[in-house]
């Protein structure tokens, strides 16, 4: 630590003050009294000091005491947490066998008023959150969903075909200290780390590109999009790069790969990426997705849209979209998201022997995904496609009132309290024609996603 003294001013380097074990700050002592001067009442202003040090150490004493005792201290909310979530647990179990359980005089709307309410104080959700989440969770499940959402998902990390394997990865990172396993059947080059000696974002492997940080769930649109060598594919929402830097060693660093982002400055972690991972046949730009085809370029043989979405899938990463989300965001959301998956349709050479959209969102909201589905199903000349890889539920084909198209089955859904993965939204679609679906019986849809 460094000590400047100029006059009266002492200056701090405050970056020795944070050295330590896992931020710890070391005990700094500042000499100042005995900078005053000689002839100044120095013991007046040690025994001002003294007093006033008893007299603020008495009002903390106080303070803690009736914050502990009778105000709204750790241990009185700890007490009101607990009984909290007693009467949540109650109030499901009556609810399971309302018949039988329920008091006189208590219907089910009265419990399901008292148990959002509940749940809005005891997880920290606005009203209009835990609203939207009770119309798709039964009520035992949106609490494992809840529960899942306060604990954090295991790192992930996905080996770069382009520079190593992943059983010579794993080997490596083994020696270097990091308990690993690969993270399912379903995926050749993802590994789930449990337990790491080093910073596993810091290692050497890391920083020459041997691998990414990248949730296990963030890997399904890519393995969904199955690209080929040779071909030309549009990443519309690229940044950071983790799908896009995996499309590229999918293609074995052939044919073109552009990595869009209206985001100038997420654009350089995007570059960042790609120097990093060793690819080199993308194209970085930064255009708004929704210029796509007509103001940039179109004719790709696949497509891939990551749209921007209200991150409800992510909470744990992002606990503020507990509260910040209301009615209003959500549909800005679906409006942008049907305009851009009509763009990334459109951008697709419908004469290419692939002709594949494939439309994401880390979100579990029905109106992100099946009704933006269904709406690109109606306004295009398209058809949805299975997703193999004997994971995820399917997608709702109906929904409180409304109904989707049946093939909306074949889309996938992930939940952090099924797969323990982050929460998200993946449709696979093929692109038929090009122009605008005219209105068409619903028969005929139906004959024609059959072919």
């Amino acid at each position: 630590m460094q000590i400047e003294e100029n006059n009266d001013d002492v200056t701090l380097d405050l970056a020795t003050m944070m050295e330590g074990d896992e931020g710890a700050v070391n005990e700094v002592h500042i000499p100042v009294l005995d900078d005053l001067d000689p002839d100044s009442d120095s013991d007046v202003i040690e025994d001002t000091t003294s007093q006033q040090d008893h007299r603020e150490a008495d009002d903390i004493t106080v303070n803690i005491t009736d914050i502990t005792g009778e105000g709204l201290g750790d241990g009185i909310i700890t007490e009101d947490m607990s009984i909290l979530s007693q009467r949540i647990d109650e109030t499901i179990l009556i609810l399971s066998n309302l018949k039988s359980l329920r008091e006189e005089g208590m219907s089910r709307i009265d419990y399901m008023k008292s148990l959002k309410s509940d749940l809005c104080s005891y997880y920290g959700y606005n009203g209009f959150m835990i609203s939207k989440l009770m119309q798709i969770f039964s009520i035992p499940e949106l609490k494992a969903f809840l529960d899942a959402c306060e604990m954090p998902r295991p790192i992930v990390i996905r080996a770069n075909p382009i520079k190593t394997r992943r059983r010579e990865l794993a080997q490596t990172l083994i020696n270097r200290g990091v308990n690993l396993d690969p993270v399912g059947d379903w995926s050749k080059v993802g590994l789930v780390v449990y337990k790491s000696q080093v910073p596993i974002g810091a290692t050497p492997e890391y920083l020459s590109g041997h691998y990414m940080l990248q949730g296990a769930s963030s890997m399904v649109p890519v393995m969904a999009l199955a690209p080929k060598e040779g071909e030309r594919i549009l990443d519309m929402c690229a940044a950071p790069g983790g799908k896009t830097t995996y499309i590229a060693a999918l293609m074995k660093n052939t044919g073109v790969l552009m990595a869009n982002d209206i985001n100038r400055d997420r654009t350089k972690s995007l570059v960042g990426n790609i120097y990093r991972m060793g690819v080199k046949n993308t194209v970085i730009c930064h255009y708004d997705g929704r210029s796509f085809p007509d103001k940039v370029t179109g004719g790709f043989d696949r497509v891939l849209l990551d749209a921007a979405c209200s991150g409800t899938g992510v909470i744990s990463k992002d606990p503020s979209v507990k509260t910040s989300k209301d009615n209003l965001d959500i549909k800005r959301c679906t409006t942008l998201q049907k305009q851009l998956i009509l763009s990334a349709i459109d951008s697709v050479n419908h004469k290419s022997s692939s002709s594949i959209i494939v439309y994401s969102t880390c979100s579990v909201f029905i109106d992100e995904n099946e009704q933006v589905i269904d709406y690109a199903l109606r306004k295009r000349y398209v058809k949805l496609v299975p997703i193999d890889l004997g994971i995820g539920r399917e997608g709702f084909v109906k929904f409180r009132d409304k109904k989707f198209h049946p093939s909306l089955k074949l889309c996938k859904r992930f939940y952090p309290h099924v797969q323990n993965f982050d929460g998200f939204f993946v449709a696979k679609l093929k692109k038929l024609e090009n122009g605008e679906r005219k209105k068409v019986e619903k028969k005929e849809v139906d004959s024609e996603d059959s072919d």
